[in-house]
């Protein structure tokens, strides 16, 4: 199977979208500090901490969760002194990596995430006829092998999705016990 999509030059590595979850949180720390393990030619790949209120008090989010709240509502919300923390920070995530559904959005974003639940390595994707994702699962898969690596698909035709990691023409979650 080839991918006939465009290339991808543009990746966000995200840690810290729920504050309490570390592994994303240290290994965007370690990225910024030793970027050089994670760039290559061709590609600008950016470490990201998201919510940086909330990994300070080691809590899932300050106001709301900021994993819900990348809907063109709370987007295109006024800023004004009482907006809730996470909608503002989305709005600035969005100005930095989309805006969203734009064709200058990044092209990738990787969300890392933690779970208490039995999952292990687990990727997580919105969209089934998304090529590139499809191509870049069964790459990662391969790579892993013989290691599981199991893939959710959370698809709905009618659903928007409002995570941090849908601001990218090709979001996906990583989520790990």
């Amino acid at each position: 199977m080839t991918c006939s999509c465009a290339p991808v030059r543009r990746v966000g590595l995200f840690g810290g979208t729920h504050g309490n979850e570390l592994s994303g949180v240290f290994l965007v720390k370690h990225w910024q500090e030793h970027g050089a393990e994670i760039q290559r030619p061709g590609v600008a790949v950016k470490p990201f901490l998201t919510n940086p209120r909330a990994v300070e008090k080691c809590t899932r989010y300050i106001d709301c969760d900021l994993n819900r709240v990348f809907d063109p509502d709370n987007l295109g919300r006024p800023v004004v002194e009482d907006i809730p923390y996470e909608v503002r920070r989305a709005q600035e995530i969005n100005h930095i990596f989309g805006p969203k559904g734009s064709d200058d959005a990044y092209d990738l974003i990787f969300d890392l995430h933690n779970t208490t639940s039995n999952m292990g390595g687990t990727l997580i994707l919105e969209n089934s006829r998304d090529d590139f994702t499809i191509q870049m699962v069964h790459y990662i898969k391969n790579a892993l092998a013989p290691q599981a690596c199991p893939v959710l698909l959370i698809e709905h035709p009618s659903l928007k999705y409002a995570t941090t990691r849908s601001v990218a023409k090709h979001p996906v979650g990583k989520y790990e016990i």
